[in-house]
């Protein structure tokens, strides 16, 4: 498995109208069928240049999954935000790959 991570620095001028966006932009990327489950997650950490960060991490099932999202979707759902939000938000993506998962089981 593959997760991909988008983190996604937004200015408190648009703050409210991005996360409205950002709620309907993730169900946008699900339904490419590149990805099997998203998580919005907020960055807990003061921003010395100001805005809230927030974390988006889509898990592919395979780095063919992710590179097919590159080839035929990314493009056009990166751009909607950049037209919508243009310099309000700033973005950078890093693609992890999951070499081992662990959980707890409650009695």
């Amino acid at each position: 498995m593959i997760i991909y991570n988008v983190t996604i620095n937004v200015d408190e001028s648009i703050h409210d109208e991005w996360l409205i966006w950002i709620k309907a932009h993730i169900p946008q990327v699900l339904a490419t069928g590149k990805f099997t489950d998203a998580k919005l997650t907020k960055v807990l950490v003061d921003e010395e240049l100001g805005g809230t960060t927030y974390s988006v991490q889509y898990r592919a099932k395979s780095r063919e999954d992710l590179d097919n999202y590159y080839k035929f979707d990314a493009d056009k759902l990166r751009n909607e935000g950049l037209a919508k939000f243009a310099d309000k938000i700033l973005a950078f993506r890093t693609e992890l790959e999951i070499v081992d998962e662990y959980s707890v089981t409650f009695k």
